[in-house]
């Protein structure tokens, strides 16, 4: 591989997803073809090596290092699935070394555990996950001798490869020690121990096709007999050595590589989250204001990978509305402050109509405080003397008659209705209630233009009832006192959803009631104010939405540039006359 040239040109796709998994993904899956490194027509062939792997795995069943591996093969010859070296060779899995399952013993019993480090290393899939070393020497939890004589665990020699075979499956080490395992594993023990880490690299390359011959309901899980008939490419020992030598030094660049790249996301991010910061800071002043912006608006097209930088933008953006610097101030526009008392006489005229239901004083009386200053021409009030705060309910589910075929009864939506719904208004979700559902409910029918919030699982949708709907337990809905705000209210709980969410209490899912919900603090701006504010922002959220295509042509650009790259980076130097592509191919003990 030609280090120095992929390094010259990753720069062009290092922010492709999952570059760096990929590349190490290609490096593994060319090595367990043969072209990751030369071959060596000197070598001892693989064939010799399998005799030799016959015997010494006979030796160890005579001597009683290992039981005698039962006949997992079901009589059908094996199918090769790729073409290798001729010095190479196929044969299953289970010729190469024993597959060994394990056990857990009585977790009721303390005697059947030691103190780590005391006892006999005992492993779970889990001691596993985040291990980066190549070898392992044992868990979070030991044996104790009595632990490891009263389960099905096995005590397997250093050398062994640990293959996670459930929740989940995939993970890969190598025995530094002696060590048993729970049943979470498919080991295998080698009968060459200078196999160990050849047979650790080409498990990890086989693991996703592992994993598609899983079975199971609770999680899957896959069979001794499976990993055991797994298709093994075998090539000469000294060939086995350089393979790995050879990834360990592209895996190490790799390493290289995801440091650089962390580094420069690392860079990007602090500059673009300042440059953000700057624009919405409250002390910023008008003309310090405009250069800011300016500089935002030029600079981060350019340095916006990632989505999750627009996703940063668009909550800045709703930020700046909300504090009034994204549109100008009219003084001709009516002071929010009479907008304020026609919202109250609207309220009052909406109850005494049995429009809204009285709503019940959510206020513990303390003084309104306000997080940030807002022009002259706005005010601070309650978001509950905006809008009344409502809730909602789902009726018994084992009942078919509370519900409806969807369109043909009364709309009612759940947080996930919301997942993923891009535009400012809903109209219904995938259920609808009869009317009887409603009645037998606490679900409560509100009107159009009530802004929707779910106030758990998940905190902080946002969308417009388009028509008359209803919700379920999950949403504390704003209907407006006054109609023509809905959209701007719809703004503000974007922009407020995080600092809601921090008022979130729960053990097994977060949720906000709807006291907090209604004690928000809510910046009022005029009325022909809040209609500029939302124009812009739509103009704005248009451009958030360019600039998020923009990232994913982008990303799917970089992946295809990285595919070329890594064929002509991986397979430039690694072409051989010795190289034949016949190998051999046997059938399965």
């Amino acid at each position: 591989m030609n280090a120095a040239r992929l390094l010259d040109l990753y720069d062009r796709v290092a922010d492709a997803p999952d570059a760096i998994d990929r590349l190490r993904r290609f490096v593994i899956d060319l090595a367990v073809r043969g072209k990751l490194v030369e071959q060596d027509p000197t070598d001892e062939p693989a064939s010799e090596l399998l005799k030799r792997i016959a015997v010494e795995k006979a030796h160890m069943v005579k001597a009683g290092k290992i039981r005698k591996p039962r006949t997992l093969s079901n009589g059908e010859g094996l199918v090769a699935p790729f073409e290798v070296p001729g010095t190479w060779c196929w044969d299953r899995l289970d010729a190469v070394g024993a597959i060994v399952g394990g056990g857990t013993p009585r977790a009721s019993d303390p005697r059947n555990f030691s103190k780590p480090g005391e006892g006999i290393a005992w492993l779970t899939p889990k001691d596993l996950g985040g291990h980066r070393s190549r070898h392992i020497e044992r868990g979070s939890r030991d044996l104790s001798p009595r632990g490891l004589q009263s389960s099905s665990a096995t005590l397997m020699p250093a050398g062994t490869v640990l293959f996670s075979s459930r929740a989940p499956i995939g993970y890969v080490a190598i025995a530094a020690n002696a060590v048993s395992t729970n049943q979470g594993f498919k080991s295998i023990v080698p009968y060459v121990s200078d196999c160990s880490a050849y047979i650790a690299l080409a498990m990890q390359a086989f693991a996703p096709g592992i994993e598609n011959s899983a079975s199971g309901t609770t999680f899957k899980e896959v069979s001794g007999r499976i990993v055991a008939g797994v298709p093994f490419p075998l090539p000469p020992l000294a060939e086995q050595h350089r393979i790995v030598a050879k990834v360990d030094e592209l895996f190490a660049l790799c390493d290289r590589l995801e440091e650089t790249r962390i580094a420069r996301e690392d860079a990007r991010d602090r500059l673009t989250r300042a440059s953000l910061a700057r624009v919405s800071a409250a002390d910023t002043d008008a003309a310090a204001f405009r250069g800011y912006a300016r500089f935002a608006i030029h600079a981060l097209p350019a340095l916006t990978a990632h989505a999750d930088q627009v996703k940063h933008l668009r909550q800045t953006i709703f930020g700046l509305a909300v504090r009034g610097k994204l549109v100008e101030q009219n003084s001709a526009d009516e002071p929010a402050l009479a907008l304020l008392k026609r919202i109250a006489a609207e309220k009052a005229r909406m109850v005494r109509a049995g429009e809204i239901r009285k709503p019940r004083s959510l206020s513990n009386g303390e003084a309104l405080e306000t997080p940030f200053e807002i022009p002259a021409a706005w005010c601070w009030d309650r978001l509950d003397a905006i809008g009344a705060i409502v809730g909602g309910g789902t009726p018994p589910a084992s009942d078919p008659r509370n519900f409806s075929e969807p369109g043909n009864g009364i709309a009612w939506l759940t947080p996930k209705d919301l997942g993923g719904h891009r535009n400012r208004h809903i109209r219904r979700g995938n259920r609808d209630l009869s009317l009887r559902g409603l009645q037998y409910s606490s679900a409560t029918l509100m009107p159009a233009g009530t802004v929707l919030f779910s106030s758990r699982a998940p905190i902080g949708y946002v969308a417009i009832a388009a028509n008359a709907v209803s919700t379920n337990q999950g949403f504390k809905s704003i209907v407006p006192y006054v109609s023509d705000c809905s959209a701007y209210i719809a703004l503000v709980m974007r922009a407020f959803a995080p600092r809601i969410e921090e008022n979130a209490s729960g053990t097994t899912f977060k949720e906000v009631s709807g006291r907090t919900v209604a004690g928000v603090p809510f910046p009022l701006p005029p009325l022909p104010e809040q209609r500029r504010i939302v124009a812009r922002v739509d103009e704005l959220m248009a451009l958030c939405d360019q600039l998020e295509a923009g990232v994913g042509a982008a990303d799917g650009l970089r992946s295809s540039l990285l595919n070329s790259l890594l064929h002509e980076s991986l397979t430039s130097e690694t072409a051989s006359p010795s190289r034949t592509t016949s190998g051999g191919a046997r059938d399965g003990a």
